[in-house]
């Protein structure tokens, strides 16, 4: 009997489920002999022992539901050696789990923080496949992750319908999108929906020039603006500070509920214009993934499966070229993939005259 345990970890997105049923009906189809326990809430199942015994019929229909039938949670990275507050050694835990269970294998579904545990865990000796799960498409070793093109389309969508709201009254409209320290799920929806201003973290921006791309529009015409902010968009200023710098200017400033409403106040300062801002939120993780989400995911769960069977064990099953391989966790472990400010897609998108507010 095989045994395959599987768990979903960090934020949730489109596309999970249809993932692991990409993979328990690669297994299933396989093997006579496969079992697959799920652990519940992700790591904290696997410290817990909490889970389920799944059976074949728990992975049928689930291929347009988003979210995730085994729950999810986060266990930061970095506490994973502090013990809990009963003084649980966690990784010792999930150890005793694995083996408690006789796993011949765990599949980890998730992001940055969870392919760090992950590679973790197969350091300390565990058989680990993981696959790539996040919104931000920001996973080192993959030209995709599964859940990014279902938020795009969401994101896109926030957009377009300000357009019509935005052109009805003359407003400068900022839609803030998802990503602290990545801006391709920005970029992607912000050329999507056609904005005319696009910040991203890895650009820091001058709101004077912002604010001028503003007045050229107006002045051409354009009876309104659209902003895709990042979240986690930085000014040049912010961005030359060191951390203590910038917290003790947070401390004395100013209090924002979020950069989009910062970057609002100062365009209505400098410009006079109204403003407005709108912020999806987590809308974007949310609903039923898109057709080539459920597409990504089927066939990063079948090569995990294949993995599995071949005995390959360390890896992250990732996208290179449209092909499915994959590239060892201690390689993916603790790196970003982020938005080169001089990659040909930031140069095709200021073609077309939309403002990255650094020039």
């Amino acid at each position: 009997m095989r045994r395959i345990g599987m768990l979903t970890s960090g934020g949730d997105c489109q596309a999970l489920n249809a993932t692991m049923r990409g993979v328990a009906k690669s297994l299933y189809n396989m093997f006579d002999d496969v079992e697959i326990i799920g652990f519940e809430e992700g790591y904290k199942g696997l410290m817990y022992a909490d889970y389920q015994i799944m059976k074949p019929s728990d992975f049928s229909g689930i291929l347009t539901e988003g979210g995730t039938i085994l729950g999810t949670s986060r266990q930061p990275f970095k506490l994973m050696r502090t013990p809990d507050e009963n003084g649980l050694d966690k990784v010792e835990s999930m150890k005793h789990t694995y083996k408690k269970l006789k796993l011949n294998c765990l599949v980890v579904l998730g992001g940055n923080g969870s392919q760090k545990t992950a590679n973790l865990l197969s350091e300390e000796g565990l058989n680990v496949v993981s696959l790539p799960k996040t919104i931000d498409n920001d996973l080192w070793g993959t030209d995709m992750t599964f859940g990014f093109q279902s938020a795009v389309d969401v994101a896109t969508n926030a957009i377009d319908c300000i357009h019509t709201t935005a052109a009805s009254h003359g407003r400068v409209f900022i839609v803030e999108v998802m990503g602290h320290k990545v801006g391709w799920l920005t970029l992607y929806a912000g050329l999507a929906g056609g904005a005319d201003i696009i910040l991203l973290p890895e650009i820091p921006y001058d709101i004077n020039v912002v604010c001028d791309a503003l007045t050229k529009r107006a002045k051409a015409g354009k009876r309104f603006s659209i902003l895709a902010v990042a979240e986690g968009a930085i000014s040049k200023e912010d961005a030359s500070m060191t951390k203590k710098e910038l917290k003790e200017k947070k401390k004395n400033g100013v209090v924002y509920p979020s950069v989009a409403y910062e970057i609002g106040a100062k365009i209505q300062e400098v410009t006079g214009s109204e403003v407005r801002v709108t912020v999806p939120g987590h809308m974007q993780r949310g609903g039923e993934p898109c057709p080539y989400d459920r597409v990504l995911a089927t066939r990063l769960g079948a090569a995990a499966a294949r993995m599995i069977a071949d005995g390959e064990y360390g890896y992250m099953v990732a996208v290179k070229n449209n092909d499915i391989t994959k590239v060892p966790l201690s390689e993916v472990a603790g790196k970003l993939k982020t938005v080169d400010p001089s990659c040909s897609m930031i140069q095709e998108a200021k073609m077309v005259g939309i403002s990255f507010g650094d020039k």
